[in-house]
């Protein structure tokens, strides 16, 4: 019977944090003006093995991860955790079962043709008065 076990997978504090990076979409640029450092920096920073706690933190509030998931990151896991920002299950701070079903420049259109319509009724108002006034 075989009782080998997996070898314990090596974490990479960089590696994993261009990683979520990337598949957020934000640039090195972004990150090394959020820390207040170059982004020649913020390139070493991800060449780095490990990198100390504090440091971890203010990346993971910048990529809006938690620090469990630049520290234990898994290809698997990361794949998974990115998923979520689709997930409709999440309310995002809104509350429960909050889902925008219009199309805000809709309302903005639908609020200007209720304007609209009252300033044509305020004209034919005062063309009446006008013509009254007028003996027309």
């Amino acid at each position: 019977m075989n009782t080998d076990t997996a070898p314990l997978r090596k974490v990479h504090h960089g590696r994993n944090i261009k990683r979520l990076r990337d598949m957020l979409g934000m640039k090195q640029e972004t990150i090394a003006i959020e820390l207040d450092i170059t982004q020649q920096s913020v390139s070493d920073l991800e060449q780095k093995e490990v990198i100390d706690d504090i440091m971890l933190d203010k990346i993971a509030k910048i990529l809006k991860v938690p620090v469990a998931a630049i520290k234990n990151m898994n290809d698997e896991a990361t794949i998974s955790y990115i998923n979520t920002f689709n997930d409709s299950s999440i309310n995002h701070g809104q509350s429960p079962n909050y889902y925008c079903t219009f199309n805000p420049l809709d309302k903005v259109v639908e609020l200007y043709e209720r304007m609209l319509k009252s300033e044509q009724e305020k004209v034919v108002l005062l063309e009446k008065t006008f013509d009254k006034l007028t003996g027309k």
